[in-house]
């Protein structure tokens, strides 16, 4: 199994520098200047960002700064510096929606998710680029950090690239399909994309009923402690609980049984990708872990029957559910919409409630099948991407092997801990619905224990 080539010096993590941030040796303004020079270094090919707010951030730093010395930190998070996806809503910069429809629009409010980054001393240094309204159309050419000739991913785009350069140590994503997990793979940092429900979207611009907030991070402790500060503070989705429990990084309990989920992606992942992923299902089975696929467990194999037609049965839904707003959108200035968009909308004009309804039942029995399945596991494993970014910006890449936990509603994380052509790609590992926590107790062994990055960890100090 090889690494990924990785960019030269990169920040790795914020949380992990609790000690020497309440000691005095690390100031968040030193940090972020760190972080602003990594920008400013990288940003001119990657192109990660739409705006960096570096008065904004400069401020926010020098405040955390004052609380820091006087041992009042808000939380473990005061003064990390923290990327914004463009469809999420901040009071100080436009939200464009990686659309001409809507570059340079202010909105004039902070999402629920911004404002209690904020609650929580976050620095908001800016907003990431985003594919057409979250979708698949790159209106932003954003490169891949190791290969600018690659795509980063997509929807998330400019937060992965922003995180996988060591520009910042977080950002926010969000996910329908595979705006988290493929773009992590193809940059090289961790994603996070949790149970649905459980971070509060309000604010913004993707309410579709797969749709959640997530994280990207240079970390796991990092990963996690940005929606944890959120979750916190604002909850999750209005009717859901939000995100459950915590994760103490510094105790690493092996799990006992993992499944492996090939998915309907499987047939489309390059001969490099299998081979990455059987060198470390092999290293899990040499650190004593039970690995057990469809051919060894019928649970597992009625799972891969019920999610072999998952991006067919999420395009049908999503599709239903983007009517409004692209109906409104088309009337105001359909030019402006990608061709994609306007498919998209002669597809969903084209269904009936109905259809909807029984799309609905077919999920609802997916998602009761590997909620069964999976409460006889520590987690599942599987690819995060096809293989390594593709070449071209034209193209996010292919959702085939992200789709799965989008429409099981499940958390899931990507571990880039393998390669594929010498870049990176993910290891994702998925967990059961509201039992997050647990989720990033077996990826923490995993990175740390069965394969030595204990980078990746980033225990908190």
């Amino acid at each position: 199994m090889t690494e990924p080539t990785m960019p030269g010096h990169r920040l790795r993590g914020y949380v992990s520098h609790g000690e020497d941030l309440r000691s005095g040796r690390l100031s968040p303004r030193t940090y972020l200047e760190e972080t602003l020079n990594r920008i400013d270094e990288l940003d001119g090919t990657v192109a990660a960002f739409v705006v960096v707010n570096r008065e904004g951030a400069r401020r926010a730093a020098d405040e955390s700064a004052e609380r820091w010395s006087a041992g009042k930190p808000l939380s473990p998070i005061d003064g990390m510096p923290v990327a914004i996806k463009d469809i999420i809503e901040t009071a100080d910069m436009p939200t464009g929606q990686g659309s001409p429809l809507w570059e340079g629009t202010d909105w004039k409010r902070d999402s629920a998710s911004v404002h209690a980054l904020r609650e929580a001393g976050a620095v908001i240094v800016g907003k990431t680029t985003t594919t057409e309204l979250a979708s698949k159309h790159p209106w932003h050419e954003t490169t891949n950090p190791h290969d600018p000739r690659r795509t980063p991913g997509g929807s998330s785009s400019g937060t992965a690239a922003a995180v996988g350069a060591g520009m910042v140590p977080v950002g926010l994503g969000t996910q329908l399909l595979g705006s988290i997990l493929r773009p992590s793979s193809f940059c090289g940092a961790v994603g996070f994309k949790p149970s649905v429900g459980a971070v509060n979207r309000s604010g913004s611009h993707d309410h579709f009923s797969q749709s959640c907030q997530g994280s990207i991070g240079a970390t796991l402790a990092d990963t996690w402690a940005v929606l944890r500060a959120i979750a916190d503070r604002a909850g999750g989705d209005p009717g859901y609980a939000g995100l459950a429990g915590d994760v103490d990084f510094t105790r690493r309990t092996k799990p006992v049984t993992l499944a492996v989920l090939e998915t309907g992606g499987w047939s489309a992942t390059t001969d490099g990708a299998r081979r990455a992923f059987a060198a470390v299902k092999q290293r899990l089975q040499d650190h004593g872990v039970q690995v057990v696929d469809r051919t060894q467990d019928d649970r597992v194999e009625t799972v891969e029957k019920a999610v072999a037609d998952a991006l067919r049965l999420t395009q049908a839904i999503v599709a239903w559910e983007g009517r409004w707003p692209l109906n409104t959108y088309a009337d105001m200035d359909a030019a402006k919409l990608s061709l994609d968009a306007r498919d998209r909308l002669k597809t969903a004009e084209a269904m009936t409630q109905q259809e909807y309804r029984e799309l609905l039942d077919q999920r609802a029995t997916a998602r009761a099948t590997y909620e069964d399945a999976a409460a006889h596991y520590d987690a599942m494993i599987t690819l995060a991407a096809c293989g390594a970014a593709p070449a071209g910006l034209d193209s996010t890449g292919n959702v085939a092997m992200n789709v799965t936990a989008s429409l099981l509603g499940c958390p899931a994380l990507t571990l880039p801990v393998l390669a594929d052509e010498d870049l990176p790609l993910g290891l994702q590992v998925l967990g059961r619905t509201g039992h997050d926590a647990a989720l990033f107790d077996v990826a923490n062994w995993i990175a740390g224990d069965a394969l030595g990055r204990s980078d990746l960890v980033g225990t908190v100090g």
